[in-house]
């Protein structure tokens, strides 16, 4: 649980961490590479070190130096004493098949998160594996997989899926042939994904259609340096708590600003005043007087779905009527119960949409919940701007996607404590 104390206005800078969307694929794509690499700028945070946990087990090299970097030797991997148990209980473990097979042939494996094929839409991912000639089977526990990769052309739909799309990055591009992936997602931690194998001699073509196409190599050089990107999601939801909590204006370092075109453009209709400072320097002016403005999320370089929940925070302080469309994820509006729990005034109009009515003063002595990882940092934001004491439940979730986020705060003059 987390207690944060009063509207005590923010001041100083803050940098970016390293993403954890990024990281996670880049983890496992190492390990087609099967010897030495070193990551910079890595994100110490919960699924990241759960990961690293795994593929311990599978005897890969792991060391952590200073200034976030990380060294990975995955030479002398072995199946024998895979941790099970971790697996249930990271989702992104479900991009383990590809890699795995790669190299042991037959694995079987629980479903990430205990959830079953219907809970949790990894079916589709059995699915594509399948059409690239594996086979799987499962008994409601266990994901069984067989090696029967074969060679050729072949041409797959992403359905602008991320971790889909990442999947089916890595599962084809050791594979003989070329493979064509329509509607795929270009997130920034996908395109990331991409420039570390082309780095290790890949051959991936983007075109401007959402397709890429993988063209067959031999083997992926190894014993090279790359850097992951800073977290774009975290820079959005650090403009957020500048527009609304900082004394005066708050610079953010690692913003990704060309990655948030869209939420930056949603902002400055907002009202929130911005200057680039370059070198991807973003300052973020504090807003007194914020103007209504509808938003609709989409796939990249739309306005993400992952900064909907904080974007709905700055939504509640503005004047007027202003709208929210997720179009991506049905019913992810339904954390705003929470909001309104704090004196919100709002409407979910069905599992895509919610309006949201004049400048809320949010009341405190309250205890909200997090819903998942956005939200739960949207209930900090919103706690952030009360004038006494607000706690946030199950804060685990913040945690999975936010490095060092209580410290960070408090390095800021917020006043948060972990109980």
């Amino acid at each position: 649980m987390l207690e944060i104390i009063w509207n005590k206005p923010l001041s100083w800078e803050v940098k970016i961490s390293g993403s954890k969307n990024a990281m996670l694929p880049l983890l496992w794509a190492s390990l087609l590479i099967n010897w030495k690499i070193r990551f910079k700028n890595v994100p110490k945070i919960w699924d990241v070190l759960t990961f690293l946990d795994i593929i311990r087990k599978l005897w890969a090299k792991v060391e952590f130096k200073e200034n976030w970097i990380l060294d990975l030797d995955t030479s002398n991997l072995e199946i024998d004493n895979l941790d099970l148990e971790k697996i249930k209980k990271i989702r992104a473990s479900i991009l383990l098949l590809s890699p795995l097979l790669f190299f042991f042939k037959k694995i079987k494996i629980p479903f990430p998160w205990g959830c079953s094929i219907w809970a949790r839409p990894i079916d589709a991912h059995l699915n594509w594996l399948k059409a690239i000639w594996y086979d799987y089977k499962f008994d409601w526990k266990d994901i069984y997989l067989d090696w029967n990769l074969k060679d050729g052309d072949i041409i797959l739909n992403a359905w602008f899926w991320v971790t889909s799309t990442e999947n089916l990055i890595v599962a084809n591009v050791l594979r003989k042939g070329e493979t064509i992936i329509k509607n795929s997602a270009i997130e920034p931690h996908v395109m990331n994904l991409i420039d570390f194998l082309r780095k290790a001699w890949a051959i991936i073509k983007i075109r401007y259609d959402h397709t890429i196409i993988i063209k067959w190599v031999e083997f992926l050089k190894d014993n090279f340096e790359f850097e992951v990107i800073s977290d774009y999601i975290e820079s959005g939801t650090f403009m957020i708590i500048w527009a609304l909590a900082s004394k005066n204006y708050i610079d953010i370092k690692n913003a990704r600003i060309k990655d948030l075109f869209s939420f930056i453009e949603k902002l400055k209709e907002a009202w929130v005043k911005l200057e680039d400072l370059w070198w991807d320097i973003l300052r973020v002016y504090k807003a007194d007087n914020l103007k209504n403005v509808n938003i609709q999320t989409n796939i990249f370089p739309a306005f993400p779905t992952d900064l909907q929940s904080p974007f709905a925070v700055l939504q509640t302080q503005a004047n007027w009527v202003s709208k929210i469309h997720e179009v991506l994820f049905e019913g992810r509006l339904n954390w705003l119960v929470e909001l309104e729990t704090m004196g919100a005034n709002l409407t979910i109009l069905n599992p895509h949409e919610a309006q949201i009515i004049w400048p809320t003063k949010f009341k405190w002595w309250k205890t909200v919940t997090s819903w998942d990882l956005r939200a739960g940092a949207s209930m900090v934001i919103a706690a952030l701007i009360t004038d006494w004491v607000t706690r946030v439940e199950k804060v685990e979730y913040i945690f999975r996607g936010y490095e060092n986020f209580v410290s960070k705060l408090n390095a800021l003059w917020a006043l948060v404590k972990e109980i």
